[in-house]
């Protein structure tokens, strides 16, 4: 098939390259002249593991190419798929100027029957708005589908490869047929297609990142009363995880949830309910959970250092949100690096990806090193807040010998604490009792 991928951001260059892989003809189209540029000598502008090789090979073998031509690609091409940003509004509401400037870009260039699909997050009813805004330039016959992307940053490949589902919202059973032919190649595992309504399928990417934020919500809150009341949380992740109702994913408490879709698309959908005059009271507390969350740490440190932490350096290690990804968007790293610096304290920084993106939050008010080790040299503590595979076995020799005091700080909770108190380390992790 022939395909234009509108967006070539995240889920744009994802599916792009995913889709390229499997023989289709893609266009990737994007309004940005200097990123097309960099897109064309291979510099992508997000780090994503393996989608630099991807896109490499697809480009060679002329499957995938990169343009700032919409018209040309919308005539070329017979299906469009538009994977523009959604960014919030302050009360939580979804911004669909984008999506909706490539809807009236693709009814402009117009020349037979498109099939456009929605791989942007969007709130029920944007496929309505988008028909419509395609109709007011072109007579030719358009059809949208809703087809929300499940790609978790850092596996979005696999994720996109091997989906465990794929949801698919149409009303016309003929463009149902071509989407399934379309994806028939990432499901040989018999893993489903999902037919549903437009407004159906937009709801349900909105509904699975809220049922797991509420899931990571609910065992930060699990965790800080095991903190008060002696308990250990991964004991009890473990007692709760073996149930199949429950299950062992999403259940591992540490300093709040970031990145670019639990935090937007939890209040998103919270503005959606707003809008049918339903409250979901539980998201509303899922992201008061979440705020808290990313104090805990900053908390903890005042108990140890006290409230004041002037003259008082501290090394952090993990930047992005999660690990495998340098996105820095809502990430814990942010509060808990402001609170230190609003106390007084330095800050010494690492991260594996995410430097350059720091840079643009942070600027000259904290240090970046380049390696874990050299973050620590001279530090008062160790703050670990993004679990990179680098840092679950260390060298805690080396750093007892670096860190002017033996403490730290474990946001993710990866290390034994039994382990370094042994070794004379004050230990603080979330939840261990």
């Amino acid at each position: 098939m022939k395909i234009a991928v509108v967006g070539s951001g995240y889920v744009g260059l994802v599916a792009a390259a995913c889709l390229a892989e499997m023989g289709n003809t893609i266009i990737c189209v994007d309004n940005d002249q200097r990123k097309i540029e960099d897109l064309k000598k291979g510099k992508l502008p997000i780090y994503e593991p393996g989608l630099d090789v991807l896109i490499d090979r697809n480009v060679r073998e002329e499957r995938l190419s990169f343009s700032t031509d919409t018209a040309a690609a919308v005539k070329e091409c017979s299906i469009i798929l538009i994977a523009v940003g959604t960014p919030p509004e302050e009360d939580g509401s979804a911004d669909l100027k984008h999506v909706l400037a490539v809807a009236a870009d693709i009814g402009k260039a117009m020349n037979s029957w498109k099939i456009v699909i929605n791989k942007s997050t969007v709130p029920v009813g944007t496929s309505e708005l988008v028909r419509a805004e395609v109709k007011k330039y072109t007579d030719f016959r358009v059809d949208v589908v809703s087809n929300p992307e499940f790609l978790k940053e850092g596996a979005a490949i696999d994720d996109f490869m091997k989906p465990d589902r794929v949801v698919i919202g149409t009303g016309n059973e003929e463009v149902a047929e071509i989407m399934r032919e379309l994806y028939s190649p990432f499901v040989r595992t018999n893993n489903p297609i999902y037919i549903m309504s437009n407004k159906s399928a937009e709801l349900t990417k909105y509904v699975a990142n809220s049922l797991l934020a509420t899931k990571i919500s609910f065992m930060n809150e699990i965790a800080n009363l095991c903190d008060v009341a002696g308990a250990d949380i991964k004991d009890i992740r473990k007692g709760i995880g073996s149930d199949s109702r429950i299950g062992p994913h999403f259940i591992f408490p540490g300093v709040g949830f970031g990145g670019s879709c639990f935090p937007k698309d939890v209040r998103a959908l919270r503005h959606t309910s707003d809008e049918y005059g339903y409250h979901l009271d539980i998201l509303q507390a899922v992201t008061e959970v979440n705020i808290k969350q990313k104090k805990i740490m900053g908390r903890k440190i005042a108990e140890e250092f006290g409230e004041d932490l002037t003259g008082k350096t501290f090394g952090i290690w993990g930047l992005s949100f999660k690990p495998n990804t340098d996105d820095m968007r809502d990430a814990p790293s942010i509060v808990i690096i402001n609170e230190l610096l609003a106390r007084g304290a330095r800050v010494n920084a690492y991260d594996p990806e995410a430097t350059e993106y720091a840079r643009t939050v942070f600027g000259d008010s904290i240090q970046y090193t380049a390696s874990s080790y050299e973050a620590l040299d001279g530090s008062d503590a160790l703050v670990l807040i993004t679990e990179w595979t680098e840092f679950r076995e260390p060298d805690f020799d080396r750093i007892s010998s670096l860190l002017t005091r033996p403490v730290i700080f474990d946001g993710r909770n990866i290390w034994n604490p039994g382990k370094l108190i042994t070794k004379g380390f004050t230990y603080y992790g979330i939840g261990r009792g």
